[in-house]
Parts: C-alpha cells; sequence; structure tokens
C-alpha cells in the first residue's frame, strides 16, 4: 500500500494467481517424480537416483525458461483478463508481471528440492527449504527491496526469493550428495 496503493495490491494479487497456475506444472512433476525417487533410493539403485536427479532438474530448467517465455508473451492477454477495466491498473500489472515472470525460471528448483528431499524420507530439510522459500525469503525481500527499488522492488521481491532457495537448494544437494550417494 505505501509504494504502489490499492492498484499496486491488485496487480501483486493478479500476479500472484497467475504464479500458482504456473507452479502447478513443478508441484505435479514433482509429486509424480517422488516414488520414482523414493524407489531408487530405498532399492539402492543410485546409479538410477542420480540419473533422474540430473534430468529431473534438466527438465526443470528447461520448463522454467519457457514459463519465463509465455509469461512474458502472455502478461498482456492475461492482464486484461483480470484488470482490463481500468487502463493505469492494467499498465501497473503489465509492466509487474513482466518483471516477476523471471521468477519462474526458477521456481521449478526449489519445489522440487524440497520434493526430492521428501520422496528421499529426508523431511526436516525439505520443510527447511519450503519453509525458508515461502515464508523467510519472500518476507524478507518484499520488506527490503522495495526500500531500494521501489514498485520494482516489490515485484523483484518474489524473484529474489527463487534466487535465495535456488541457492539454498544447491547448498541441501552438494551438501547431501555423499549420504544419498546420488
Amino acid at each position: 500500500m505505501n509504494y504502489a496503493g490499492e492498484d499496486g495490491v491488485a496487480a501483486y494479487g493478479v500476479m500472484m494467481y497467475v504464479s500458482m497456475m504456473f507452479s502447478a506444472v513443478f508441484l505435479g512433476y514433482t509429486t509424480g517424480a517422488a516414488p520414482v525417487i523414493g524407489y531408487h533410493d530405498g532399492a539402492r539403485n543410485y546409479g538410477e537416483l542420480k540419473g533422474l536427479l540430473r534430468k529431473s532438474l534438466s527438465l526443470v530448467a528447461v520448463f522454467g525458461v519457457a514459463m519465463v517465455g509465455s509469461a512474458e508473451l502472455l502478461a498482456a492477454p492475461v492482464s486484461v483478463i483480470f484488470v482490463g477495466y481500468d487502463r493505469a491498473l492494467f499498465e501497473m500489472t503489465v509492466s509487474g508481471f513482466r518483471i516477476f515472470a523471471l521468477c519462474f525460471a526458477f521456481l521449478g528448483f526449489g519445489i522440487f528440492v524440497s520434493g526430492f528431499f521428501t520422496a528421499l524420507n529426508d523431511g526436516l530439510t525439505s520443510a527447511l527449504i519450503a519453509f525458508l522459500r515461502t515464508l523467510v525469503f519472500q518476507t524478507a525481500a518484499i520488506l527490503i527491496l522495495p526500500m531500494i527499488w521501489g514498485v520494482n522492488g516489490i515485484w523483484l521481491s518474489v524473484v529474489a526469493a527463487e534466487l535465495m532457495s535456488l541457492a539454498l537448494g544447491t547448498i541441501f544437494l552438494v551438501v547431501k550428495r555423499k549420504k544419498y550417494r546420488y
């Protein structure tokens, strides 16, 4: 409210709603891959587990980049559906969504890595990644970045949170590599 008023809240709401639809792709993939990951871990098929992790991270990256491109192309058509009734709000939403869309390049990584550790029966690591990603990183970014970049900091906050999640997930994957032999 302080940085963009009611229009900013409405624009952010549109972005978060669309983000939920995009994240559903990653959630679905992760949910589908989890039993396969758990099976290979339990069967001690570490070569298969390593290959599945590598392929999954590659697939998540490709889909993330494709989603950024799709979101950039669909920024105006999607925005007009939600806020086409107000020209200024529409322009703010499209402008913000083009920045916000960058988060899709990293969104799937945090979701998948959290699910990966769940499938390995490491709920603590999974919960830590999910908690930090969705609550701590996003809250910190939404409080700090607007002080630096104004309204654009609001749109960048989710991008920054997903980048922090990417860094955290990478650290956990490296640190726990020997324990799980992937």
